[in-house]
């Protein structure tokens, strides 16, 4: 054995090896300690030099424009302006082994064996800095293609923690020819979004075409919106039940896939607060909608009731049978007046929380 563990005798080559074994962890790793080192990364004092004649107007100036070795200027930034910057948008070298960066001339080629590494080690210094410019309601936005979009999201991942929101999928281009053979477009790039505990997108407007009045409401203007939630009778069992339209003496069954948005004040259990109305209350309010003008049916043996089960005669939800079998107080629907529409919620306008919608690709 030769090179730089020649000193070490068998024992503490196996503490060495014990302690790099311990030492594995989940994430990203790449040859930090091998790789040559960016030419940038040095303890020298960073000064910028202003050139008035390139300036607009006199000082003081909104705007700045730094011309400079990149891992240079956030130093300097980070002097000047740490915790002061709203939002970093980032469009890094791709890694693609061209020459797409003005570093491959220095030490990275398609060839070179640690060019991924030397591009992340790259790129996690400079997000060390970029990390510290940001304010506490601040964003950093990163351009990526699919090649390297998991790498450079477990490098993000380690220069800054904690501060993963998502990602947004951006159209680059369009009519672009299938590239690896597979038939996959590559049209689309990736933004991966990181920021601190206080940003937050303002969200695209809300359209309100399907906001109306048709009954004078004093509320104003409302729609007709789903009543149901994706749980199903077991994990939301108080949401699992029987409504009846008060009006009309008409009962209608919960999908068991896909119960009612609001418990029951009846299956509460006792002490028990939830964040919102009973079910009962909103009834009470007017605000679920009974349908009109639906089939109505009423059962008067437990034998039909079956027989109407097993030939999927019952109100269905989705192609779903509301009323099954196995499900508990079959009983209970013999003699009730049973209709097959779904009610729905009457939901005004006038209150929703906000006047946009979360941003999405």
């Amino acid at each position: 054995m030769s090179g730089k563990y020649d000193h070490l005798d068998r024992v503490e080559l196996i503490r060495l090896l014990e302690k790099r074994d311990r030492g594995r962890r989940l994430g990203l790793i790449w040859e930090r300690d091998e790789i040559e080192a960016d030419r940038a990364v040095d303890p020298h004092f960073i000064a910028c030099d202003v050139v008035e004649e390139l300036c607009e107007r006199a000082a003081p100036w909104r705007n700045l424009i730094i011309e400079g070795d990149n891992h240079d200027a956030l130093r300097w930034l980070r002097m000047t302006h740490a915790g002061r910057v709203k939002c970093i948008y980032i469009d890094p070298p791709y890694n693609t082994g061209a020459k797409d960066w003005v570093y491959n001339d220095h030490f990275v080629d398609t060839n070179d064996r640690y060019r991924h590494s030397t591009w992340l080690e790259f790129l996690y210094q400079r997000f060390l800095l970029a990390r510290d410019l940001l304010t506490e309601d601040g964003v950093i936005l990163v351009s990526i293609n699919d090649e390297n979009r998991a790498k450079l999201e477990l490098l993000m991942e380690e220069a800054l923690p904690g501060m993963n929101l998502g990602s947004l999928t951006w159209r680059s281009r369009t009519g672009s020819n299938d590239a690896k053979g597979a038939f996959l477009s590559k049209n689309h790039e990736h933004v991966l979004v990181f920021g601190n505990s206080g940003f937050r997108f303002g969200g695209t407007e809300k359209t309100y075409e399907n906001y109306a009045n048709p009954d004078n409401d004093p509320n104003g203007d409302w729609f007709a919106d789903n009543l149901t939630q994706a749980k199903d009778q077991h994990e939301r069992p108080n949401a699992f039940y029987p409504i009846q339209d008060p009006r009309t003496g008409i009962w209608y069954p919960c999908n068991p896939e896909r119960v009612w948005t609001y418990p029951s004040r009846a299956r509460l259990k006792k002490g028990q607060k939830i964040r919102t109305k009973p079910m009962e209350e909103w009834i009470e309010a007017g605000q679920v909608l009974f349908p009109k003008n639906q089939r109505i049916e009423r059962w008067t043996t437990l034998d039909d009731l079956i027989k109407a089960i097993r030939d999927k005669n019952v109100p269905l939800s989705g192609g779903v049978p509301m009323i099954r079998e196995d499900l508990p107080d079959l009983k209970s629907w013999i003699g009730r007046q049973v209709g097959f529409g779904i009610p729905n919620f009457k939901r005004y306008r006038k209150d929703l929380k906000t006047a946009t919608k979360p941003l999405s690709t």
